[in-house]
């Protein structure tokens, strides 16, 4: 029996792997969309993102905001607050992963792709000028074979180091994520806590009937003690201090420039080790790898032989290059955070500016030399 045959197979169906299928559909290319597990699936994600992704797509992403947020609080060991007002118009939103994710898938569908859920890939080979897949589903198993490879399998896939693509030695922060139901305080508000995880911080998401909270830590190898940090901190919010549904999960957060791209086959979203090595962002580099992979492919598939290596080229100019100061940024401020917190976030600049790296419209290059110089400075005696 000969295999079935794509333009396009797209490995794990979250946000990076819809955003690549949905984009490679909307240029006619035929394309399968294959996860582990059925859609729509929960999967531990804080959920902010930018409103400026909204460019990236002709589909209204409206119908998966769950909140818009237009205050950024800061605190450290839960007092000494610093509030920043977002800018623009809702430039940072909430959204479930359950929703956006399979909202993607279907935006993926209604072009023309086809999805396969509740299936592994359980093998992969190049064949040819192309690659062949084996499938297995609950009751069935089968080959596939595609013009063209998109890896999309997240923070736990393995796929991108077996073809050596990204980072050779992911950079895995360890973090819990806790969805939990209870009353909102302050619904249009986004709260970072920097005092009582070290090493790192949680991050509190307003969503509707509760919230999505994180505990990640971003130096070192050792995790948080997240019972005595959910203890303090969900208390304060007006929860019970074992409330929530509690799941760890890797991030694995950008720690190099690497080759996303092989013959016929690219990396994306956390399984290309994209996340904010500062700030744990992962969606908006998820979407716009999804964006960039499929455009890439496009041109590849029409025969320009560049323009997969142009793909690494792009997440390089447009994301990398940014996070290559976020994490000296974050090599600086982790270490000492209470200094960084007093001579970083509380300065009077400081929270608006992070406000605009978080809705897009600054990159950690506009400030990371001047950053870097204070607190770098401060903690080693040089002076302010």
């Amino acid at each position: 029996m000969t295999p079935a045959s794509v333009d396009v197979a797209v490995v794990g169906a979250g946000a990076g792997g819809a955003a690549a299928a949905y984009h490679l559909a909307l240029r006619g290319r035929s394309v399968l969309l294959i996860d582990g597990q059925a859609l729509p699936r929960a999967k531990p994600c804080g959920g902010g993102m930018a409103a400026s992704v909204q460019q990236w797509f002709p589909c209204s992403l409206q119908p998966v905001v769950d909140r818009v947020i237009s205050e950024v609080r800061f605190s450290w060991c839960l007092g000494d607050p610093v509030l920043a007002q977002l800018p623009g118009d809702a430039p940072f939103w909430i959204v479930r992963r359950n929703r956006l994710d399979h909202y993607l898938a279907e935006q993926a569908i209604a072009q023309g792709a086809e999805l396969l859920d509740g299936c592994l890939v359980t093998e992969l080979r190049r064949q040819g000028d192309g690659w062949e897949l084996q499938l297995q589903g609950s009751s069935t198993a089968k080959s596939l074979r595609c013009r063209a490879l998109v890896i999309a399998d997240g923070s736990k896939g393995e796929l991108a180091g077996q073809l050596k693509l990204g980072d050779p030695h992911p950079r895995l922060a360890s973090a819990m994520a806790v969805e939990l139901e209870g009353p909102v305080q302050e619904p249009p508000t986004a709260q970072f806590e920097f005092g009582l995880v070290k090493h790192g911080f949680c991050w509190c998401f307003p969503r509707t009937g509760g919230y999505s909270i994180g505990v990640g830590t971003f130096l070192g190898r050792e995790a948080a003690d997240y019972d005595r940090v959910l203890g303090q901190l969900l208390p304060s919010l007006g929860l019970p201090a074992d409330a929530g549904e509690r799941r760890l999960w890797p991030l694995r957060v950008w720690n190099g420039h690497h080759r996303l791209h092989a013959p016929g086959v690219l990396v994306v979203g956390d399984a290309a080790s994209l996340a904010d090595p500062f700030l744990a962002e992962g969606l908006r580099p998820a979407l716009l790898s999804g964006l960039r992979s499929a455009e890439a492919l496009d041109h590849w598939l029409g025969g320009e032989e560049e323009a997969l290596a142009g793909y690494t080229a792009a997440m390089r100019r447009e994301w990398g290059e940014s996070m290559s100061w976020g994490r000296r940024i974050g090599q600086v401020f982790y270490r000492l955070p209470k200094v960084g917190y007093q001579l970083g976030i509380k300065r009077p600049t400081a929270p608006q500016r992070i406000a605009q790296i978080l809705s897009g419209e600054m990159v950690y290059g506009d400030i990371a030399q001047r950053v870097i110089r204070r607190l770098g400075g401060s903690m080693f005696g040089l002076g302010s």
